[in-house]
């Protein structure tokens, strides 16, 4: 079909860095485009697999990197402004686009004449008629790989119920996510005193005033829940009773009600483990560690059985540390889950002398982004930023800024979005515009989107520290796409296994603790004094402060991941009363059931794996934080933040992208394998 030249995705965009036209895009131009696109890429295809020429790397994996470019345009537009600015007629194009798109990968993944042509290249290769060098190779194999783990020498008895069943899993997934994310706006508190609020800064109460008129509920106030299960808002409020009513309602999500997501979750797991089977793996997580660093989820689980119970004891004993605290306001009462958040920032204030709350005058948003996040990158890797006020994004409060060279050439575009709203799915997030290239000639466009309490109309932006690291952690993805330095698209930056991509976000934590790096954005919105030296030594010896309770919460919902993804088809639930019980039993095993640490995510709102792409490999971020740890430690022992160890990174780690396999690419960086008793140290385990 051919898409109406009036549509905006009907031809490449003429904005600077091809970026996406926001401010021409209207719902009804998505489906069209969709549909257009799908027809092309196959058309594209199906030439490259007919195609009666000898296969070289031209026309084969050219040919196939060159596809696919409208539906590309479309893709990249819709799911940045989908999960960041939705709707119900938004939320109505993703489900009726993920059927589509999963009848597209299966036309393409179970093509035996596209995979025939791929095996004809690979022959010519071996035959010594076509050399490949050393990125075209590992696209070669791995994309041979991919075709048969994704069931091309299947049978057509057993192809035509994969169909099915990727189709299915596709709208269920977009179901899961709808409904959670209604579901976690329905659970938001309303508080009709503002004396309740006490320990809320007078921002956070004015902001909750403005969350409450814009919900329709005028004269009150409304406590958001955040996406997990800690809530930011439990480690201020002196209220107990109303630390009671957000935890429970945080946990309560999607147990029942209009909002229940465990028929969702049943037989989302139950159709991952189905076509496992279908394809020859034991379960669905054997067949994502596969294509993994960890290769085999025995490996993941004998990580976490090693470091769950350790950080389980570690929680226990951080409790013992609590009771008394409680104690002292409430004689008789019992530690509870909405106890822990508030006493251990009281615990923190005593034992470091280091109140959060006086934190926050010196954790200004734009001084945090400019003289931080930028200012770290700019001394590692010579790059600078520049706000482009001429370009928009998907909603109005979205920033673009230009990214340059040293030597003042492009490098791409960084697009920020950084205030909830409704419609904007919680949590923060990076995602790719453009994808570098060599072969088009593209550079990055890239995107973080957050979820920053906004403030009322003339006032900063005052961020908790916790929002200072998600800023780090997510320009830490953004500076991976942006630096990426490869041929092909597929390759560009974050095209790497997911047990890996989490890792140079996680290593740009570090810098938000740099001395130099703090000493630089930690200074006073109204008075211009930096943040005492004290302060900043006390916060920086407090790192391990907590971490068994961070640990514990943490490594619950990767074994919680686990156990919804290993379990037989025949053991897993089939009924939503059987989820809570599955729960438990899951955790209980692992010997991380630890009441006053609830995991981070439970089943019913456990977004990750129930909507997004961590089904199974939700562990990532353990395993990305064992090189994260061993790569921090490199970096101390040369110096830290210098332009020499950064251009080593760059070159070695970020630029080469997903042109190489993922641990090669690592010992190449590291000269060595990843050292897990960093992460040990750093998490303050013995194991």
């Amino acid at each position: 079909m051919t898409l109406d030249q009036t549509n905006p995705f009907a031809a490449p965009s003429t904005l600077p860095y091809e970026l996406s036209p926001f401010a021409r895009i209207l719902p009804e131009h998505y489906l069209p485009a969709f549909e257009a696109g799908i027809a092309e890429k196959l058309a594209e295809l199906k030439a490259l697999a007919t195609d009666p020429e000898p296969p070289t790397e031209e026309n084969v994996i050219g040919a196939w990197e060159r596809s696919g470019q409208l539906l590309g345009r479309v893709l990249a537009a819709f799911y940045s402004k989908q999960p960041a600015d939705t709707d119900d007629e938004l939320d109505a194009i993703d489900a009726a686009a993920a059927p589509m798109l999963a009848a597209l990968a299966d036309a393409v993944n179970l093509d035996r004449g596209l995979y025939q042509r791929l095996i004809a290249l690979k022959g010519r290769v071996d035959a010594g008629e076509v050399t490949l060098d050393p990125p075209a190779s590992y696209w070669l194999s791995e994309s041979i790989k991919g075709f048969e783990r994704s069931g091309v020498n299947l049978g057509e008895a057993d192809q035509t119920r994969l169909k099915e069943l990727n189709a299915r899993i596709a709208e269920l997934q977009t179901s899961f996510g709808r409904v959670n994310r209604s579901g976690s706006v329905a659970a938001a508190v309303i508080v009709d005193d503002a004396a309740e609020l006490d320990g809320l800064s007078a921002s956070g109460i004015a902001g909750c005033a403005e969350a409450a008129i814009a919900a329709g509920h005028p004269g009150r106030y409304l406590i958001k829940i955040d996406n997990t299960t800690e809530q930011r808002t439990l480690s201020s409020l002196t209220n107990r009773d109303l630390r009671r009513r957000i935890h429970l309602a945080a946990v309560g999500r999607g147990w029942g009600g209009d909002f229940d997501t465990r028929p969702f979750a049943i037989e989302l797991a139950r159709a991952r483990a189905e076509r496992a089977t279908l394809l020859g793996f034991a379960h669905h997580a054997d067949y994502v560690a596969s294509n993994a660093c960890a290769r085999t989820s025995a490996a993941v689980n004998e990580m976490l059985g090693r470091l769950g119970p350790a950080a389980a004891a570690n929680a226990g004993r951080e409790a013992a540390e609590l009771v008394p605290l409680l104690r002292q306001t409430y004689p008789e009462a019992r530690l509870e889950p909405w106890d822990w958040e508030f006493l251990a920032e009281r615990l923190r204030e005593e034992r470091y002398q280091l109140d959060a709350t006086l934190l926050r005058p010196y954790l200004e948003l734009e001084r945090v982004l400019q003289q931080g996040v930028f200012f770290a990158a700019t001394a590692l890797f010579g790059i600078t930023f520049s706000e482009r006020l001429d370009l928009v994004g998907w909603n109005p409060e979205c920033r673009i800024f230009e990214v340059s060279e040293a030597d003042g050439s492009p490098l791409g575009l960084f697009v920020a979005d950084f205030y909830t709203r409704p419609g904007k799915q919680g949590g923060a997030w990076m995602n790719n515009i453009i994808d570098q290239n060599h072969q088009l000639d593209e550079l990055a466009v890239v995107t973080n989107t957050l979820n920053l309490v906004k403030p009322p109309a003339g006032e900063p932006t005052l961020i908790d520290w916790d929002d200072v690291i998600t800023l780090f952690h997510e320009f830490g993805h953004a500076l991976h796409g942006l630096l990426s330095d490869v041929r092909y698209r597929s390759q560009s930056g974050t095209s790497t296994p997911r047990d890996f991509v989490e890792f140079p976000s996680q290593v740009n934590e570090m810098w938000a603790f740099d001395p130099g790096v703090l000493a630089s954005f930690a200074v006073h919105y109204e008075t211009g004094e930096p943040m005492p030296r004290e302060w900043i030594e006390t916060m920086v010896a407090s790192q391990n402060f907590q971490q068994g309770y961070k640990s514990t919460q943490l490594l619950a919902a990767m074994i919680l991941d686990q156990a919804w993804h290993t379990t037989p088809l025949a053991e897993l639930p089939t009924d939503v009363e059987q989820v809570e019980a599955f729960e438990a039993d899951a955790l209980t095993r692992a010997g991380v059931n630890y009441p006053l640490v609830p995991t981070r995510y439970r089943s019913t709102y456990f977004a990750h794996i129930f909507e997004g792409g961590y089904a199974a490999g939700y562990y990532s971020y353990i395993w990305s934080e064992v090189l994260d740890a061993d790569t921090a430690a490199w970096f101390r022992s040369r110096g830290g933040l210098t332009s020499e160890n950064g251009e080593h990174y760059r070159r070695r780690l970020l630029a080469v992208g997903g042109s190489v396999d993922a641990m090669e690419a690592y010992r190449d960086f590291r000269g060595a394998d990843p050292d897990l008793t960093h992460l040990l140290v750093r998490r303050g385990l013995t194991v």
